[in-house]
């Protein structure tokens, strides 16, 4: 049996990536498990294994007394002296025991205490082995699909890729071999977990930094991505650099830094914008291509909204195909966005033109010295001399 344990040993660590010193220690605890619960003892009990010949020696302390109390637990001194001269009071001495029938249920007790420590033990191993490639690109072969997950193989271990993170214009078959981005390395009930994504916005910017030395060495710096996946992005980015233009630089020459990200994403298009720390300037470049007149933002401190002005035959170019252009611009920059065509603001400043007019006549009036009453009368009259302009201007 010691030779079959310790070509074991070899076959696990060999597979399985688990040390020799690792199934020992689980094996050890396990014996303890199971001398205890099966023979009702709680004495102090311990397992070692003998290397050279490849057993596990089950054993029994007994500390050395003047008088014994627990002779589960003490031995005399006498005692103690009949087996070495040397043993001394307080010594610790080891007595080997084999119980009856103890291999038979040992075995199947320690199965499942040895299973669950390999098992915690290969976690342990995967999650200290992966952890490092989180929100890293990693290449791996897909093994299967179900309802919930593609389940990709990447090295020894295989990894998840959720429903919400698969493109949604793409087909893993079994095979494909798949670039995914690392999203989460932890566990669970069932063991170890690898999540990966191909939706994560941090994908793109893993492969702009492929791409491009610039954005690796920190030349060129991506501020924020806003993405939905498998149809557009919205990239911006600065240059630390006076000289290096930081568009020009991600889309390269002829574009083929840019299209190289494209093709990994089967097709998604990709917009690169220039990051500016005024946030007007910021957000008219988050809504290219469209054209933008001007920025204007909310009095509360709290919001952060911006109605941005466009010409009207614009309108339909800044917002975007079912708004995508203005919610994407929305998620770059962090600001509430509130399109309107250039002919409804001037309409509604004309209305607060003819407003401010009133309201100064009102105030000439009340300066006449006419009584209260007659205030609130003339008031009124006026706006409704102004609701009937604008219905005559709007016919």
């Amino acid at each position: 049996m010691s030779k079959e344990m310790l070509e074991a040993f070899a076959t696990l660590e060999e597979t399985k990536g688990i040390k020799q010193e690792v199934i020992v220690e689980a094996i050890e605890a396990a014996l303890v498990a199971a001398y205890k619960k099966n023979y009702n003892q709680a004495t102090n009990v311990v397992v070692k294994f003998d290397e050279r010949k490849g057993d596990f020696r089950l054993m029994t302390e007994k500390v050395v007394v003047e008088e014994v109390h627990d002779d589960r637990l003490e031995i005399s001194l006498k005692d103690a002296l009949a087996i070495n001269r040397a043993y001394e009071l307080g010594d610790t001495i080891r007595f080997e025991v084999a119980p009856k029938n103890f291999g038979r249920i040992a075995a199947q007790t320690a199965k499942q205490v040895i299973m669950q420590h390999l098992r915690e033990a290969e976690r342990n191993q995967i999650i200290s082995e992966y952890s490092k490639y989180e929100d890293e690109l990693i290449t791996g072969t897909v093994e299967r699909r179900d309802n919930r997950f593609v389940y990709v193989k990447i090295g020894n271990v295989e990894a998840v890729m959720p429903r919400n993170d698969q493109m949604p214009n793409e087909i893993y078959n079994p095979q494909d071999q798949i670039r995914v981005l690392v999203t989460h390395v932890g566990s669970d009930s069932k063991g170890a977990q690898i999540t990966v994504s191909r939706t994560a916005p941090d994908m793109v910017k893993r492969l702009f930094e492929q791409e491009v030395p610039e954005i690796f060495d920190g030349t060129v710096e991506i501020i924020s991505i806003a993405r939905e996946a498998g149809d557009r992005t919205k990239i911006a980015v600065k240059s630390n650099d006076p000289n290096i233009d930081p568009v020009g630089t991600c889309v390269g020459q002829r574009g083929t830094r840019v299209q190289n990200v494209v093709n990994e994403l089967d097709g998604e298009n990709i917009d690169i914008v220039n990051y500016e720390q005024d946030p007007s300037d910021f957000i008219a470049n988050a809504l290219n291509p469209a054209e933008v007149i001007a920025v204007q933002f909310s009095d509360e401190a709290d919001e952060k909204s911006a109605l941005v002005i466009v010409p009207d035959y614009q309108l339909s170019l800044a917002i975007g195909k079912k708004g995508q252009n203005v919610r994407l611009a929305a998620r770059l920059t962090g600001y509430k966005i509130d399109i309107r065509p250039e002919s409804e603001v001037e309409f509604v400043d004309e209305v607060n033109d003819n407003t401010e007019e009133s309201t100064d006549s009102v105030s000439n009036e009340k300066q006449s010295g006419t009584d209260h009453e007659d205030q609130l009368s003339d008031i009124q009259e006026t706006k409704q001399n102004l609701e009937i302009n604008e219905h005559i201007d709007n016919e």
